[in-house]
This record gives C-alpha cells, structure tokens and sequence, in this order.
C-alpha cells in the first residue's frame, strides 16, 4: 500500500482509507476478518464516526482490533451530527467532548488520531470548537482536527481560533460525483456544469494542504446506488472493463485509481464490507492511469469537456 502525508500533520497514511459506517451488522468474525484482510493489504487507517450504527460500528470494531497493537492502527472518527425526531448539528465544546468521550469508550482506545466535524453547523462559534478541540488535545484524547463538507469560508473560520492546522476535509467525490472538477473546466460559462458549488474547496485545500477524503467514492447521487455494474451507466462500465482487463484488476479498481490519479493527493474512503471489493480498492494504488484514460472515464460518466 502506498502512503501519503495527512495534511500538515506529518502522519504518513494509506492512500486508501477504509470506512466502517456498514460494520454495525458484522459479527465477531466477519468483523475480525474485516480488520484482518484490511491490515493484510497495507491499509491500517480506519475511518468511524459517532453516528454510525448509532454507535454500534465503533464498538464491533472495537472489540476486533482488542488484539492488535494499538499504536499500528490510525482510527479516524467525527462528530457533531445529533440523531432523533429533529435532526441536529451540534458544535458546542460540551457536545464535541462529549461525543469523543463516547467514541473512545465504544472503540477500546485511549485516544483517536484524527476528530473530523461531521458536516457544517450553522449556530457553530468557532471559539467553542477551538476550545474542545484544545481540551482534547491536551488530554491526549485526538491527535489531529479536521472537517467534512465544509467550503473554504467555513474552513477559514475555524481556523481562525485554532492552534493547530486543520488536516483533512472530507467530501463526496467519484466518477459519477465529481462537481469540484466540473466547474473548474466550466469558468466562465453560462452551463449548469460552471456553477461554483463548494467554493473552490478542491484548489483551496490543495493551497492549504488539507487532505480531501472522499467519501461514497462509487456512488451515485446521494447514496442512490453503486455505479459498477449499473445498467443505468452502460457507457462508463464499458470503459471501466476494457481499462479494467488492460490492467488485470476489477472495475471498482479502475473508479477508485481514477481518484488517485488526481493531483490532489486524496484519500479515497472506501464504503463496502465485502472483503473482495475491499481488496479491489485497495489495490487502486498500485494503478496509474493515462491522462487519456482518466479523460475518458470523466466523460464516459456523462460530463462534457467544453
């Protein structure tokens, strides 16, 4: 497995993540072989959150990794997403602490190594996630800070009270979601596809080495469906096959290496439980598209180069 930096935190990371939002339904072991067939592949860095299962995924996974040496695992988790009859986001210090407290407890561990907020908060004071966000590292509970689905302005805002730099920001990005490099093909135009939706948040986190994670990489929509072996996408799986045999590996292989090909430096969170596709992800860094095949691909998923 290939490594890259986590933002400005100086950890040196898989390029591939591995998301445990479905693990909640695993049992003790399809959860152990989960683990195992993950670190197996060279992919030691495990993406939670709170929410999840509602709390259940980060207790399976924690009872699995109980035998593991805890300092060769990176568990990333979030927080801030309040569950129940109204839906909440909540970014007070108390909320964030709070939630930490839960996960570690849930997870076995002592600490985390990255705390992402889990989407933006509207009422957030910047002043109380910057004074969670110091209590806990100071407790040596979270390493690293970072975001989700945040734009620029809001990134800036936090960073604006906080004493460490933000290292990630994770975001919705694939084949068949990939708005932050439509507009960016698309400036000054009058089509739907130059509309500036994140403002800018790709270039920016590229500016600010903020590590893009994308999430739901072999989606489509808002979690609508795989696009693999879609009939709703002939023309994209017919390219994913023939780039696919080109390189003896699977489809889900290509879509993911169609990431990493990205300047960026991203790091792809994969979302399957199945351990065959998993290990097809993780295999995508080992795969370098052509600037050809990558083009092609972009425009096989239905986007127009102007």
């Amino acid at each position: 497995m290939y490594t890259i930096q986590l933002g400005k935190t100086g950890l040196s990371v898989p390029t591939v993540a591995v998301g445990c939002m479905r693990i909640a339904k695993m049992n003790e072991k399809e959860a152990d072989d989960f683990v195992r067939t993950a670190l197996e592949n060279g992919a030691n860095f495990f993406d939670h959150a709170d929410i999840y299962g509602g709390g259940k995924s980060e207790t399976v996974f924690g009872k699995a990794i109980a035998g593991y040496n805890r300092d060769k695992i990176l568990i990333q988790t979030k927080c801030g997403i309040v569950p129940g009859n109204v839906k909440t986001f909540d970014f007070t210090c108390q909320h964030i602490i709070e939630s930490v407290n839960g996960s570690l407890q849930r997870l076995g561990t002592d600490y985390v190594d990255v705390l992402l907020l889990h989407r933006p908060d509207a009422l957030m004071e910047p002043e109380e996630v910057a004074k969670a966000f110091d209590t806990l590292k100071a407790a040596g509970k979270v390493r690293h800070f970072g975001v989700s689905n945040q734009n620029p302005y809001q990134m800036m805002l936090l960073q604006k009270y906080m004493d460490m730099p933000l290292c990630a920001n994770q975001l919705q990005f694939g084949i068949m979601h990939a708005p932050m490099v439509q507009a960016g093909f698309n400036v000054n135009m009058y089509n739907d596809a130059s509309t500036n939706r994140d403002g800018g948040v790709l270039d920016f986190c590229r500016l600010h080495d903020i590590t893009i994670q994308p999430w739901s990489p072999m989606q489509y929509g808002f979690f609508e469906g795989c696009f693999v072996d879609n009939d709703k996408f002939p023309r994209l799986n017919e390219v994913l096959a023939r780039l696919a045999d080109k390189y003896g590996v699977s489809k889900t292989t290509i879509a993911i290496a169609w990431i990493l090909r990205h300047p960026a430096k991203m790091q792809p969170i994969t979302g399957t439980t199945n351990l065959t596709r998993l290990v097809d992800c993780l295999q995508a860094a080992q795969i370098t598209l052509t600037r050809e095949e990558w083009y092609e691909i972009y425009q096989a998923a239905g986007n127009i180069l102007p």
